[in-house]
C-alpha cells in the first residue's frame, strides 16, 4: 500500500506517492484539480493521505478526496523525531516544520542547517540531539526581483541568471543581478558560516524550488563540501510523519 503526500504551497501544490520510504512518483501542479486526484487514487493503491497547507480555506478537490481515503491533516502535534522548542508551535509554517523532521529523519544524529530556496527563503536548523529551536525567513529570490520592479518607478522586472558571477554590475540590469542574487550569496554565506560557529560539524540541506541555483551561488565557496541537495525534503518529511501518526 502506499502513501499520497501532498504539500499545498503559495505557488504549486507538490504531490508525492510513497512505498515506505521510496518516492515512487512526484509531480507540482499550480491549479490541481480532482481529475488529477482521481488518475492518482487510480494508479496508486493509496492507503492513506496527508496534507500540509499553508491555506486556511480547504481546496475542492480535498472534499471529494476525503470521501475517499482516510485523510490525515499535518500539524504541530506530528512533530515526528523531533524535540520542538518553538515558543509558538501552532504558527510556525508547516513545510517548515516538515523540512526539519525530514532532515533529522534521513541524517539522524547530525546537526542540519535546512535551507529552503522557495517564496520566501527559510533557514531551520535541527541539532544531533533533534533539537528544534527556530530559524529564520527572508524574501525568495523571484520576490526580491518582484519588489524592485513594484516598489521603484523605473527598474525592470528581471528574472535570475544563474551566468551572472560579477561582484557588480555596469549597467542597470546587472546591477540589480548583483543585488539581488550576491545579495542572496552574502546571505547565505552569513548564515551558514554562523550555525558552522557554533557547530563545526554541520549538513547544509538545500531544497525548495532555488535549491539548485543556490547550490550554484554556493559552488565556489568553502561550503560546498558540505551541501547535500534534497529537493523533495518537505514531501520526504511528511512522508515521515504520516507513517508514525496513529490515529
Amino acid at each position: 500500500m502506499a502513501n499520497l503526500v501532498i504539500d499545498i504551497g503559495n505557488t504549486y501544490t507538490k504531490f508525492a506517492v510513497f512505498e515506505q520510504d521510496e518516492l515512487i512518483y512526484t509531480e507540482r501542479y499550480q491549479h490541481p484539480d480532482i481529475n488529477i486526484i482521481n488518475g492518482l487514487l487510480d494508479d496508486h493503491a493509496v492507503n492513506k493521505v496527508i496534507i500540509s497547507s499553508v491555506k486556511k480555506e480547504p481546496e475542492e478537490w480535498e472534499t471529494v478526496l476525503k470521501e475517499k481515503v482516510r485523510v490525515i491533516y499535518f500539524n504541530a502535534e506530528m512533530a515526528t523525531g523531533i524535540i520542538n522548542h518553538y515558543l509558538t508551535p501552532k504558527t510556525l509554517g508547516a513545510d517548515r516544520l516538515a523540512g526539519v523532521i525530514g532532515a533529522n529523519y534521513l541524517y539522524p544524529q547530525k546537526n542540519n542547517l535546512i535551507i529552503d530556496g522557495g517564496t520566501c527563503i527559510t533557514y531551520d536548523y535541527v541539532d544531533a540531539g533533534a533539537n528544534y529551536y527556530g530559524g529564520s525567513i527572508s524574501p525568495g529570490l523571484n520576490m526580491r526581483y518582484k519588489a524592485l520592479n513594484y516598489y521603484t518607478g523605473g527598474l525592470p522586472l528581471l528574472q535570475e541568471d544563474a551566468g551572472f558571477n560579477s561582484e557588480s554590475g555596469n549597467d542597470t540590469p546587472g546591477a540589480i543581478r548583483s543585488g539581488v542574487q550576491n545579495g542572496i550569496k552574502y546571505e547565505l554565506t552569513g548564515f551558514i558560516e554562523s550555525y558552522k560557529h557554533h557547530k563545526n560539524e554541520l549538513n547544509i540541506i538545500l531544497t525548495g524550488g532555488d535549491s539548485i541555483f543556490f547550490d550554484t551561488l554556493l559552488k565556489n565557496s568553502i561550503f560546498a563540501p558540505y551541501i547535500k541537495i534534497e529537493p523533495h525534503l518537505v514531501l520526504k518529511g511528511l512522508n515521515a510523519a504520516i507513517q508514525t501518526h496513529n490515529d
